[in-house]
């Protein structure tokens, strides 16, 4: 059983999508585990490497350290969080791959806005999962 004090290595997958943008897709892996993802918004993963970043179930923000290696990220789901320590220098270089594919502000460039606003109107009865 994990208690308050447990502390456990754990990878984290990072995923970019450019259909999707906006978001990030973390995978966190327990070795002889669970897996569990997550989507984080990119902008507030950028943001919080460098500074308090986030409200409710995802906060991230620098660590205290003066030369800011690591940052910390916390999830939390209902009454249970989690708290991770992230090296803050191969995540900002893949975060800025990731903006050389798809531009900060460039996001929804590409989106159908004539699909995306009939699919948006269609008739509840005729949506499905």
């Amino acid at each position: 059983m994990l208690t308050i004090a447990t502390r456990q290595d754990v990878r984290a997958e990072f995923r970019f999508a450019p259909g999707t943008p906006w978001a990030v897709s973390v995978r966190f892996v327990v070795e002889g585990g669970p897996s569990v993802q997550w989507r984080i918004g990119r902008d507030l993963l950028q943001q919080g490497l460098y500074s308090m970043s986030g409200l409710g179930s995802i906060q991230i923000w620098p660590s205290g350290l003066e030369e800011r290696t690591t940052a910390w990220l916390q999830l939390t789901s209902g009454n249970v969080a989690a708290l991770f320590e992230l090296p803050v220098p191969p995540l900002a270089k893949w975060l800025e791959c990731t903006y050389r594919l798809v531009p900060a502000g460039a996001e929804l460039a590409e989106v159908d806005w004539n699909t995306a606003a009939t699919e948006l109107l269609r008739a509840p009865e005729a949506q499905t999962d």
